[in-house]
């Protein structure tokens, strides 16, 4: 519990409410010795900055003399001098590049040099000694001023409240006392307010994170982030964590700041241009582009799966985008996607691949004029390459054929080349490619109405990834990749042999996490257990509590969904409101009197969520001729502050302050797959939510109270 500010050695204890406006007044007559701190840091980081603005015109002008000298003395100078220059001039570069990167954090650093002070006594030394926490680390005089959040002391800020504590070091854990914990906000360079406690004292200021509305993009929670959070962005240890999260859990930007704290814990190792994140669609990785950024480390590469998919393929293969089952009312090829979905489909797959060599290559004698190598030697050394794909297998023993012939015929100038051989041995194979290889699989399955093509060489969607993995043990998959670690979302939208070719794309560090409560798929039919058993050693953590809307709107959202462990934290608004509107034209009245009152409120976002990308459309065509509204399809690629009108698969991972769900109506909502949708759309809501319908509300919606 927060105790507020202290004067005079006594606490005063704020309402939740009223701490901004009192601290104000208060908080630097409260803590003077913040004040003069604060003062003190930003002439440090001043100077600092006047530094690294003169180390940077320096090297500017370096750079710029020697490049002149290289450029008026190049017909004197010779190639190895021109090397040597050449490295000269990188090096300024390089330079100038991390003095750039060093100036741009000191800028950041003076608007709010830090969040956080701890009071630290070591158990050895019994010296106690302030540690202030921020965004970055800052060093001045050669002494720590600043300590970056990541750091392992800052850990006890995080982790620990008031008494024994400790962190990790290189010569071992370091035991001690924590004695004093406090927590700052500081905007512009000044300080708003602060707060000591002699517990936790983060619940406070969550809260006044929690109620600011949204952002074009997600911030990072530095100061905010919990206990078991912390955790999990702090763990090292797992190379594949599988975090199972309820809405609003903060699943996603855990997961981002755990990328940070391994950049900053693995310098040498790991880079942001070595980690990637399979994101759902482009408005989403828009959306959580700005994180790492604000963190002080580079952009990581951002793609889906069916990016991934389009550059695997390289053409060779066309295939359908993804569509939702919600979409279409496709029976047949519902029945296709679920038999897909499952992790027994992927086993089968593995049964057909342990079995494919034999069924699509017969070795014969190799025959080059008078020159004879014999088939079981051939099929022999088939067999020795099993760990390789079918058609690398043949790369290798046409290696082997040529270095056998040119060892039995030293004298022979007439010996097959690689090339030739290869195409011999090519024709040895009862399949001539992966496409007919997939088809003779659902054939071998007595399946083979499961399988359909909308178009010559064309794959359904579904198909795509259960082709690359036949694929993968065929021809081989050819990706050129330096990922190191993985990030992917919305696990719970991924089927187990996309989780399988991914695994063979990236034998590498992952962070996978998503709700198995919010699917979208209806004939998705793989569960949690699924996945756990695709990633036996992966350490698993499930997150939940829900920090992202009120109270009200988790209680409400849990009468859609009964999910027992779905635990709100304790901030209030309105009740839910579900509207009655007599026809459709009375609803379009009222979307567009509640667009205008969003547009003279304070708030930064309103989503109008629709079950389909098509209603989507449709309501778009309707409201924006008069009112200023955007529309989030699956071809767009950036979330904008203001209205959204986006359907509910595409509104997955967004957050608005406010939303409006149109059509909450029987005929609309009446599957338990519409559950799942209902639910998805109202945790979008961080302050508010409206439902409206005509003729009868859905029968899936139990208000209990809201109005």
């Amino acid at each position: 519990m927060v105790q507020g500010l202290k004067h005079d050695g006594q606490t005063t204890a704020l309402p939740a409410g009223k701490v901004k406006s009192e601290s104000n007044v208060l908080g630097l007559q409260a803590f003077p010795d913040e004040a003069d701190h604060l003062a003190d840091i930003q002439v440090k980081l001043e100077n600092a900055l006047r530094e690294a603005d003169t180390s940077i015109g320096r090297l500017d002008r370096e750079y710029s003399d020697f490049k002149l000298y290289m450029v008026q003395n190049r017909s004197e100078i010779d190639p190895h001098e021109m090397f040597q220059n050449e490295r000269v001039l990188n090096r300024i570069d390089h330079s100038g590049a991390f003095a750039v990167n060093i100036r741009e954090k000191i800028a950041k650093m003076k608007d709010s040099p830090y969040f956080a002070r701890i009071d630290f006594v070591c158990r050895d030394k019994q010296d106690e000694k302030a540690y202030y926490i921020g965004r970055f680390g800052f060093t001045c005089e050669n002494q720590i001023q600043i300590v970056d959040w990541r750091a392992p002391i800052a850990g006890m800020f995080y982790d620990c409240e008031i008494g024994s504590a400790g962190y990790p070091a290189p010569s071992g854990r370091v035991e001690g006392r924590l004695t004093r914990k406090r927590q700052f906000q500081i905007r512009q360079g000044k300080m708003e307010y602060a707060l000591e406690s002699a517990v936790n004292i983060q619940d406070d200021i969550l809260q006044r994170e929690l109620s600011q509305t949204s952002d074009e993009k997600m911030k990072s929670i530095i100061s905010t982030i919990q206990a078991e959070q912390n955790r999990i962005i702090r763990n090292e240890n797992a190379k594949t964590m599988l975090i199972q999260g309820v809405a609003g859990s903060g699943k996603t930007s855990i997961a981002l700041h755990r990328v940070a704290y391994l950049l900053y814990r693995y310098p040498e190792k790991l880079s942001a241009k070595c980690v990637a994140i399979l994101s759902p669609n482009k408005v989403f990785g828009d959306y959580i582009s700005n994180v790492l950024p604000e963190l002080g480390e580079e952009p990581i590469k951002e793609m889906s799966v069916a990016e991934l998919a389009g550059v695997l393929l390289k053409g060779t293969v066309s295939f359908e985008t993804e569509k939702y089952s919600i979409e279409n009312d496709d029976l047949e090829r519902a029945e296709r996607t679920r038999f897909k979905s499952t992790l027994e489909f992927l086993n089968r797959m593995d049964r057909f691949i342990r079995q494919m060599p034999e069924r699509v290559f017969q070795a014969e004698d190799f025959s080059f004029g008078w020159h004879t190598v014999q088939a079981d030697w051939i099929q022999a050394r088939f067999c020795a390459y099993r760990d390789y794909p079918v058609k690398q297998r043949l790369q290798f023993i046409a290696e082997d054929i040529g270095e056998r012939l040119a060892v039995d015929h030293p004298m022979e100038d007439d010996l097959p080349k690689k090339k030739a051989i290869l195409k011999q041995l090519c024709g040895m194979l009862r399949v001539k490619n992966g496409l007919a290889l997939y088809q003779e699989f659902y054939r071998k399955e007595n399946v083979p109405g499961l399988l359909h093509m909308p178009n010559r060489n064309t794959l359904e969607w579904e198909d795509v990834y259960p082709y690359l993995y036949l694929c993968a043990a065929y021809e081989g998959l050819h990706y050129n990749s330096t990922v190191q670690h993985l990030v992917i979302d919305e696990m719970q939208d991924y089927t187990p042999v996309q989780f399988a070719v991914i695994n063979r794309l990236f034998p590498c560090s992952k962070t996978i996490l998503g709700d198995f409560g919010q699917t979208i798929h209806r004939d998705h039919l793989h569960s949690l257990t699924d996945l756990k058993s695709l990633y036996p050693d992966a350490e698993m953590v499930t997150l939940n509590k829900s920090y992202r809307s009120t109270y009200e709107i988790i209680h409400f959202a849990k009468q859609i969904r009964s999910i027992s462990e779905l635990e709100a934290i304790e901030r209030h608004g309105e009740e839910p409101a579900l509207i009655f509107c007599s026809d459709g034209e009375e609803e379009i009245r009222y979307l567009r009197e509640r667009i205008r009152a969003f547009q003279d409120g304070r708030n930064g976002s309103l989503g109008i969520l629709t079950k389909t990308n098509r209603l989507a459309n449709v309501l778009y065509e309707i409201l924006e001729q008069d009112c200023c509204v955007h529309c989030i399809t699956p071809d767009s690629t950036k979330f904008e502050i203001g209205v959204s009108i986006v359907s509910i698969p595409m509104a997955k991972g967004l957050e608005f302050d406010e939303v409006i769900l149109p059509s909450a109506d029987d005929r609309t909502y009446f599957s338990e797959q519409d559950r799942n949708l209902l639910y998805i759309a109202c945790t979008r809501a961080m302050h508010r939510l409206t439902l409206t319908y005509t003729g009868t509300q859905t029968t899936l919606i139990r208000l209990n109270g809201a109005q």
